[in-house]
């Protein structure tokens, strides 16, 4: 993987700018996300073991929750600081959510990449980010104290 382009190496000071513009050298635009967003809810309510995060949900309430999901994948990708979610609340308030769901989860959004982006380090940028956030949620959510979560949460809004 050291052979690969990562944008966060390629831009040590993490300027917001100029890191947007890395990642957008290698594909990754608004644009970009939400066309792959569009694709990996499709998988994930078409998915027997995930698709409880949707049921139950008005329309409008699946709207939002996908709106909130574009806002943060936004703000993990470019870094447009259009997301502000708790994101282990919102994680904690998923019925009946198990630390399985988040191998199933990165399976998905895998397959989701593979299909949809446009470079190969772009996908690489996303899933390496996913990874990421997955672990830290595990960790949060099915292992940690109330300190540690807090913790996390704050490390999760900052990645």
């Amino acid at each position: 993987m050291s052979d690969r382009f990562n944008p966060e190496q390629a831009v040590p000071d993490r300027k917001c700018g100029q890191l947007k513009q890395a990642v957008e050298i290698i594909g990754i635009d608004r644009a970009y996300l939400s066309r792959m967003l569009d694709f990996f809810v499709a998988r994930i309510r078409a998915d027997k073991q995930l698709c409880r995060v949707f049921e139950g949900k008005t329309t409008q309430d699946r709207r939002a929750q996908v709106e909130r999901m574009r806002a943060f994948w936004l703000d993990v990708a470019v870094h447009d600081g259009g997301s502000t979610e708790k994101l282990v609340a919102v994680h904690r308030n998923l019925p009946g959510l198990r630390r399985e769901d988040f191998d199933r989860w990165l399976e998905l959004f895998r397959a989701t990449l593979e299909e949809t982006a446009p470079t190969p380090e772009a996908a690489n940028y996303l899933v390496t980010r996913a990874e990421r956030i997955a672990q830290r949620l595990k960790a949060a959510l099915f292992e940690n104290t109330a300190a540690d979560t807090a913790r996390l949460g704050d490390r999760l809004r900052r990645d």
